[in-house]
């Protein structure tokens, strides 16, 4: 007898896991728990190292001095390897044999504070990291600021020479004001719509195909050449492709990683959640404001987050409710898929309004949870 259950759902995409039962006690859990892996299996590791020293010249980082933050991250003697075989001086730093939850999308202020004071020693051009399973990674500027996943990717398509991207609805838009590709294709939030969004633009005929998602996760689904050399595809997260995407250019170009970024449209997001927040009381939220009259829609709308934003010029239903506004600010309101927890996302022309009006919007969402009849 097989224990049998579905796994996380996208769309019509789902996998069945089965499972024999003698692996558990009457309780669920495992009978003989096996440690995890201690190193890379197999050739893995190395043939992910030769990718990148084969795809590019040996010297192309040299002279660049870049902290590789390690932590427990499972890939943290990969990225040393392969920043320092493109000559580049690398100094590992805080590395720990205790796991450390370091995600990307929602970096810890612990990280924050680490960064600046390592990056204030004025020894560092940048500093890189990933998350624990190293596959979406994270890239700081001279000043020890880390740059937002979807702020990176940008940069990372322009590297490549993009003429498709494709990425969630949530990122930046950044990536259309900056006119650097051909076509851009907005998904739900999820790889596996980045993904399908991607075979999409294959079909369609596009070139060089990637595609990226707020938490730093990037993906290359085309075969490139860069400088004489190709980089085969590979259309699963990739953390370094990213690192290289940033520092590359920086290097090339006489550049800090700062004015790379300041070189983009002048557009900053924030997110935050309310947690234990019930789903039937997000839908119950966005139904208010879901009709089949659209015209009514945004007059609801405006009543409520006009006070914010002013006058609501979009709305964009892909994934939760997105409001663009005549000012070109963005308030998107999102039901998070696997936890009861209501997400915003916001977008402005500047940091600090960002982040505050996604404090205000959060404020909204509470104040609207208080009229829903029990």
């Amino acid at each position: 007898m097989c224990w049998e259950f579905t796994v996380r759902q996208w769309g019509k995409m789902s996998q069945t896991v089965e499972l024999n039962d003698a692996l558990f006690d009457s309780a669920g859990w495992f009978l003989k728990p096996a440690p995890a892996p201690r190193a890379i299996a197999g050739d893995a590791g190395a043939n992910y190292i030769a990718r990148y020293l084969h795809a590019f010249e040996r010297d192309s980082l040299k002279g660049m001095r870049i902290g590789v933050y390690q932590h427990s991250a499972v890939g943290r003697d990969v990225l040393v390897k392969i920043l320092s075989g493109l000559g580049a001086e690398v100094t590992p730093l805080g590395r720990s044999e205790k796991f450390i939850p370091v995600d990307t999308e929602a970096i810890r202020p612990e990280d924050v504070q680490l960064a600046r004071a390592w990056a204030a020693s004025g020894k560092f051009d940048a500093l890189v990291s990933a998350d624990g399973d190293s596959d979406r990674p994270i890239v700081s500027d001279e000043r020890g600021e880390w740059l937002r996943g979807d702020v990176a990717g940008i940069l990372c398509a322009q590297f490549l020479g993009a003429d498709s991207v494709s990425t969630p609805v949530s990122c930046n838009s950044a990536v259309e004001k900056c006119g650097c590709f051909a076509t851009v294709r907005r998904t739900r939030i999820g790889s596996p719509y980045v993904i399908g969004s991607m075979l999409e633009a294959s079909r369609a005929g596009a070139k060089t195909i990637v595609g990226y998602e707020a938490n730093g996760g990037f993906l290359l689904n085309s075969d490139v050449t860069l400088g004489g050399k190709s980089l085969r595809a590979l259309p699963t997260r990739d953390a370094v492709i990213v690192m290289l995407g940033i520092l590359l250019p920086a290097k090339r170009r006489g550049q800090k990683v700062s004015q790379l970024v300041a070189e983009l449209p002048a557009r900053f997001t924030a997110s935050d959640r309310l947690q234990n927040f019930p789903s039937e009381n997000s839908r119950a939220i966005l139904g208010q404001f879901s009709t089949q009259d659209e015209a009514a829609d945004r007059a609801n709308l405006e009543k409520v987050f006009g006070p914010l934003s002013g006058t609501v010029s979009r709305l964009d239903r892909t994934d939760g409710l997105r409001m663009t506004f005549a000012n070109e600010e963005v308030i998107h309101l999102r039901p998070s898929g696997n936890a009861p927890e209501f997400r915003c996302y916001t977008e402005a022309a500047s940091n600090e309004r960002a982040r505050s009006l996604n404090a205000s919007a959060l404020e909204l969402l509470k104040q609207l949870a208080t009229a829903i009849p029990a």
